[in-house]
């Protein structure tokens, strides 16, 4: 199956039927041009997006693929493939309360709480029968909104006050599998919106859940869950399914979920999803996100988890608020204590075993194995290798922490009382907490091996451990996740990706009655809240803000809203200290946290903002090189663009600076600073000093007469001096500008050459 992209619609921002049917109608026309009947092509066309965004997804041959590509009415044709899905505590951390009260000044009460925003999440659905949407002390539904309640083929889905629409589109998916296997047939669940998976659930709730007291996973985590705009109406539209077990996002089904987002009226969506970057118009996060822009919807979507390799950030457009994923500080621990007194910790979520005992025989894999598996199967507890009888009652190390849940589970069906996960000589240090089955301690690799050189020079080693605890305010809570992908932006490297980053990591809010909590087929318990990780986690966190912005200023575009949140984010944790890497421990750059860390309190009130309007990301893609066929079909007859004389993508008001290649040495960028705050005021700027460049901004005096007014100010950079340059990498820095009181920044990355 292919997706062709054919631009905007030009029925206008109100399509009626008659509008959507024409375009069906057009859609088959069109490909019957090619393939010399429009009934074929009507058999062949299972996504026809008729309301804002134009184009189809179609079961196409790759030289009828490539025919349509070239014709002038085309912006592209991709093939479909499949795209990744990417609390009780966070929101505390994030200010917006303490202490389990909310303060005054709280961007909470000044938000109203996100009253009333309307916040759609493309994911993998919803169990609407959590308790984190329930729409108690909710009044009636907002006019505005045209969505619907979807209903199963076998179960009937009821909306509320809170959730007030469910949608989900499967076509293209079931497509893609009948391209695989002819004979494929539809099972049951592909049509319903029901969350088979917990990720959509998990999303929905972070960004925009109710209150619900006394929410824990296993006792841990304890407190009131509820999302970034507690009261806030959400829409869930389900695009991922689980059609053999594993997940699955396609892309002609992304499309028509956000096609039909528009067209129900969200102000903001959330997309926890996405791929390996790509091009902007064959991505379809990059499309929707578009069209949603052009109508006034910010899109945040998340940066993925490809990291800490570089270039690796996801989800580049900069009309998409891109997240990437923070540590908090919080933590979910086991102490294991050696039969020598050592004392070692490591990450830990796990039922409240039975451990009675103050020691307990301590036994490695290898130790532990049947007869004919090798050494090294069984020291890293692989199925099939553990001797029940020679586990039993004891606490078993297993090397090499990946699929621990599944390791877990043997080591619990084979009696043993705990577990020790080692992390490999490639993992080291990181760790990511999984849902056991048992007594749990995931341990780093200088650890693990601590513990080995125990067992191996002691007769009969003894270890004892501790049930998981939860543990707060930990030193340096501000990291990026070894996992959140990094930048340079690899598609277009002028926009510095990804934007801010926000929690992300041991994050607990609702899920699914559908699966276990460690997401494997095999488990059968069931939890109403789950602990998840992921940059997946962060977005939402993100989205939620955007709707508290939203809720407090109306009238802002989605560009402002992000500008807000971006200019505002911190580079710092509560004592101070810089942002690190959770995968080195040193101070972490901005293409591993954007802007910074968000910061809801002080986003509400930025005041200054880099706003940017459909014309602006129009003049951008000029700039790129779409040429002006290509930029007429994105505009109305009405409203025509034309693109500018010669752009510089280095001039695009975006809220953060990056130059990619400092040419000749010298280089001068523009930007233009709209108030949104005081109508009377006065901004001086100051830039941290960038290793081996000069930075000289003009003026360095902006003076506003009157609220919504529009300055520009130029930044030159160039090489210090007549030497070498001091390094041949990006370097890095801060504008701020402040009247006193605000403080706007902008993060700055310059690649010397």
């Amino acid at each position: 199956p292919y997706v062709v992209y054919l631009g905007s619609h030009s029925h206008g921002s109100n399509p009626t039927s008659h509008d959507i049917n024409r375009a069906r109608i057009k859609h088959h026309e069109f490909l019957g041009s090619f393939l010399g009947s429009v009934d074929e092509a009507a058999g062949l066309i299972f996504h026809s997006y008729g309301r804002y965004i134009n184009g189809f997804g179609a079961v196409l041959e790759e030289e009828h693929a490539k025919q349509i590509a070239r014709h002038p009415e085309v912006v592209s044709v991709f093939l479909e493939e499949g795209i990744d899905l990417h609390t009780t505590r966070s929101w505390e951390f994030l200010g917006l309360e303490k202490d389990n009260q909310i303060p005054p000044d709280s961007a909470w009460n000044k938000a109203r709480f996100g009253e009333d925003v309307i916040i759609g999440n493309l994911d993998s659905g919803v169990w609407p029968e959590s308790q984190s949407f329930t729409d108690e002390g909710m009044g009636p539904i907002p006019d505005r909104w045209q969505g619907t309640c979807q209903n199963d083929t076998n179960k009937a889905i009821t909306c509320n006050r809170k959730l007030i629409g469910i949608r989900y589109m499967s076509e293209g998916l079931i497509e893609s599998c009948r391209a695989i296997n002819s004979s494929f047939l539809v099972p049951e669940n592909l049509t319903t919106s029901i969350d088979h998976n917990g990720h959509g659930t998990h999303t929905l709730s972070t960004a925009g859940g109710s209150f619900v007291s006394n929410v824990s996973l296993y006792g841990m985590g304890y407190g009131t869950a509820k999302g970034g705009s507690p009261k806030a109406r959400l829409a869930a539209y389900k695009v991922c399914w689980k059609p053999n077990g594993a997940n699955l996002c396609n892309a002609a089904d992304i499309i028509a979920g956000f096609d039909v987002a528009i067209h129900d009226g969200v102000d903001i969506i959330s997309a926890s999803l996405g791929s390996k970057p790509k091009e902007h118009f064959e991505s379809s996060v990059a499309v929707g996100s578009f069209h949603a822009m052009m109508h006034g919807i910010l899109v945040v979507a998340s940066a993925g988890n490809s990291g800490p390799a570089e270039k690796t950030v996801d989800n580049v457009p900069p009309w998409v608020l891109t997240v990437g994923a923070s540590t908090t500080d919080r933590e979910f621990s086991s102490y294991v204590t050696l039969g020598n007194k050592m004392v070692i910790k490591g990450a830990s979520i796990a039922e409240k075993g039975s451990l009675t005992q103050d020691f307990y025989p301590l036994i490695a894999g290898e130790a532990a194995k049947v007869a004919n598996v090798s050494n090294e199967d069984a020291t890293q507890c692989k199925n099939g290798t553990i001797d029940p009888e020679k586990v039993k009652g004891k606490i078993l190390i297993c090397y090499d922490a990946k699929i621990g849940d599944a390791k877990g589970q043997r080591a619990a069906q084979a009696g043993a009382v705990g577990m020790i996960l080692a992390n490999s000589r490639e993992d080291q240090n990181i760790s990511l907490n999984m849902v056991h089955f048992l007594p749990t301690a995931y341990v780093n690799y200088k650890d693990g091996q601590s513990v080995y050189a125990y067992i191996y020079n002691t007769e009969n080693p003894v270890a004892s451990m501790t049930n998981s605890i939860t543990e707060f305010n930990k030193i340096w809570s501000r990291m990026t996740s070894f996992f959140s992908a990094r930048g340079p932006n690899l598609i277009d490297p002028a926009i510095l990706k990804p934007d801010v980053i926000a929690p992300g990591v041991d994050i607990i809010a609702a899920f699914t009655n559908e699966y276990g909590p460690s997401h494997e087929e095999f488990d059968p318990r069931r939890v109403p809240y789950n602990v998840m990780s992921g940059t997946s986690m962060a977005c939402p966190h993100v989205a939620g803000i955007a709707g508290l912005v939203k809720t407090l200023h109306p009238d802002w575009s989605p560009a402002a809203i992000k500008s807000a949140i971006m200019t505002t984010a911190t580079t710092e944790d509560s004592s101070k200290h810089p942002i690190l890497d959770q995968v080195t421990g040193q101070k972490a750059t901005p293409f591993a946290y954007g802007a910074g860390h968000v910061n809801p309190n002080s986003a509400l009130d930025p005041g200054l903002v880099y706003d940017l309007g459909p014309g602006d990301y129009l003049a951008y893609l000029c700039g790129l090189g779409y040429n002006q066929s290509i930029i007429d079909l994105f505009t109305q007859p009405k409203e025509p663009f034309k693109c500018p004389g010669p752009f510089s993508i280095a001039d695009f008001n975006y809220p953060s600076i990056a130059v990619p290649n400092l040419v000749n040495g010298s280089m001068t960028v523009s930007r233009r600073l709209k108030n949104v705050g005081t109508p009377t005021c006065t901004y001086k700027a100051q830039i941290t000093e960038i290793v081996g460049v000069s930075a000289v901004v003009e003026p360095i005096t902006l003076n506003f007469t009157k609220y919504g007014e529009e300055l520009t100010f130029k930044i030159t950079f160039s090489v210090k001096g007549n030497d070498k340059p001091v390094a041949t990498d990006y370097v890095f820095g801060e504008l701020v500008w402040s009247d006193g009181f605000h403080n706007v920044k902008s993060t700055i990355a310059v690649k010397l050459q």
